[in-house]
C-alpha cells in the first residue's frame, strides 16, 4: 500500500525545482517589485525561505555542482557536459529504490551547437534518471515554442505550436501520477527563464515574429509563468494525495542574466550571470515539506550547491556513499526548523571555459569575501565589489588568515590551486 493509501512509513518524495537564470531579486517574497509571484511566495510561507544561498556564476557549472555534490575542481571539465562516469544524486536515489526522472534542461551531453563545443558528456539515462523529458540533449532547437524535445531516448522532435515548459510539466505531472504509490525523485531543472525572452502563454495575442525575437520586455512574463509552473506542479501533488509525504525544493542555476535590471524593495538589481558578484551567484532557496519543514521561516544560513545532495540523501535516509567527496553538508535540519550545522563560509571555484570568462576562487561569508588574488571586500558596505579594501581591517584579520587556511586547502586533482 502506498503512502496515498496511508503508509506514512515510506520513504518521501523528493522533487528538485531550478529555474534558469534566475536570481535571488525574481520573487515577491525576496522583495521583487517588479513580478508576482504568488505560488512561490505561499511555498514560501508554508515552508522556509532560504536568504543567503549561492550557485555559481554560470549553468553548467552550478548544474555539475548541484548534481554531483562537487566543488568544481575536482569534476568539472567544459561548459556544456557532465564528465562521463560522475555519480549524480539520481544514482545514488535510484540505488535507493527511487523512481528517478528529469526533465526540463539537460545540455549536459558534450555538444553544444552553435559553439565550437564538441566534447564528451553524459546522456540522461547515464546520470542515474529512469525517465527523462528534455530539452537540448543531441540537438538545441528551440526551448519554447516549437521546442525540440527529446523523450526517454527517442529522436528529438519538434512539437509545433506547443511551449516547451508546458510539454516538460505535463510529463512530470504524468510521472508524478504514475509513480505516486512507490517513492520517487523528480529532478525539474527548468528552461525558464534564460533568453531568448519571448512571450509565456499568459501573455495574451502574440505574433510568430515575437514568439521568435529576443526582447527583454517578455522577461516578466517568463519569471511569473515559472511561478505558474509550481504552483501547477504544487498542485498535482496535492491531486494526487502525497503532498505531505513529499520535499520540494525550488533555486535557480545563477543570477539573472546580465542587462535585466529588476525593482525590488531596496532599489534596482541589475543580473550579473557570469560574473562573480553577488548578482551572479545569489539565488532563491525554498523548501516545502508539509508536516516536517518549518513552516514560515526564514533562514539566513549559508548554503551553497554542494549541499543539495547530502540533504537529499539525508531527507530519503540514505547514508552519502563512502567514497564521495563531502563538500557540502545537509541543511535538512534547517528545513525542520532546527539550528543544524551551518557553514562559516561558501567556497567556489570558478573556471567556467566559456565566452572568455576569467577563472577565479575565492570564500566568503555573510560580510567578507576573499579571492585567491589576493582581493578582499567588505559585501556589508560594498555589494558589488568595486572597491577591493587596500588594508584588512582589524575585526577582518582572522578571517583573512580562515579564508586563506580554505583556500590552501581546495587543490586541483594535480595538486595546484590555480583554476584550470
Amino acid at each position: 500500500m502506498g503512502y496515498a493509501s496511508g503508509n506514512a512509513s515510506r520513504k518521501p518524495n523528493l522533487i528538485l525545482v531550478m529555474a534558469d537564470d534566475f536570481g535571488y531579486e525574481c520573487l515577491s517574497c525576496n522583495g521583487s517589485r517588479q513580478y508576482k509571484t504568488p505560488n512561490l511566495d505561499k511555498m514560501a510561507s508554508a515552508g522556509v525561505r532560504f536568504t543567503d544561498a549561492h550557485s555559481t556564476p554560470l549553468c553548467t557549472p552550478s548544474r555539475v555542482q548541484i548534481m554531483t555534490g562537487k566543488y568544481g575542481f575536482r569534476n568539472y571539465t567544459e561548459f556544456g557536459a557532465l564528465r562521463p562516469g560522475e555519480r549524480t544524486f539520481g544514482h545514488h536515489l535510484k540505488d535507493a529504490g527511487y523512481q528517478t526522472c528529469v526533465v526540463g534542461k539537460w545540455q549536459l551531453q558534450g555538444s553544444v551547437p552553435g559553439t565550437k563545443q564538441r566534447g564528451v558528456g553524459t546522456s540522461p539515462d547515464q546520470a542515474g534518471f529512469d525517465e527523462h523529458c528534455l530539452w537540448h540533449v543531441r540537438a538545441r532547437g528551440s526551448r519554447y515554442w516549437d521546442p525540440l524535445v527529446q523523450t526517454n531516448g527517442a529522436t528529438e522532435k519538434k512539437l509545433t505550436g506547443r511551449y516547451g515548459p508546458d510539454v516538460f510539466l505535463e510529463y512530470a505531472e504524468g510521472f508524478i501520477r504514475r509513480n505516486r504509490e512507490r517513492p520517487f525523485f523528480l529532478y525539474y531543472p527548468l528552461v525558464l527563464t534564460h533568453d531568448p525572452y519571448v512571450p509565456a502563454p499568459s501573455s495574451g495575442e502574440t505574433t510568430a515574429e515575437e514568439k521568435s525575437k529576443d526582447d527583454t520586455k517578455w522577461f516578466g512574463d517568463m519569471v511569473e509563468y515559472t511561478d505558474t509552473i509550481v504552483g501547477r506542479l504544487l498542485a498535482c501533488i496535492e491531486r494526487n494525495g502525497i503532498a505531505g509525504n513529499t520535499l520540494v525544493i525550488f533555486t535557480g542555476d545563477n543570477g539573472t542574466r546580465l542587462g535585466v535590471t529588476s525593482q525590488t524593495v531596496d532599489g534596482p538589481v541589475t543580473g550579473a550571470k557570469g560574473l562573480t558578484t553577488a548578482g551572479g551567484t545569489h539565488v532563491p532557496l525554498i523548501a516545502k515539506w508539509p508536516g516536517k519543514s518549518a513552516k514560515g521561516a526564514t533562514c539566513r544560513d549559508l548554503i551553497d550547491f554542494t549541499d543539495v545532495f547530502p540533504t537529499l540523501s539525508e531527507a530519503a535516509g540514505v547514508p552519502m556513499p563512502k567514497d564521495h567527496p563531502l563538500d557540502g553538508r545537509s541543511f535538512l535540519p534547517q528545513i525542520q526548523g532546527k539550528a543544524g550545522n551551518p557553514r562559516e563560509w561558501i567556497f567556489c571555484h570558478y573556471a567556467p571555459k566559456w565566452g572568455g570568462r576569467p577563472h577565479r576562487r575565492w570564500v566568503m561569508d555573510h560580510r567578507w569575501k576573499l579571492y585567491e588574488d589576493g582581493a578582499f571586500h567588505d559585501l556589508r558596505r560594498d555589494p558589488e565589489e568595486k572597491h577591493p579594501l587596500e588594508i584588512i581591517p582589524p575585526e577582518a584579520t582572522d578571517v583573512v588568515k580562515r579564508f586563506k587556511e580554505v583556500l590552501a586547502r581546495m587543490k586541483n586533482p594535480d595538486g595546484t590551486t590555480e583554476a584550470k
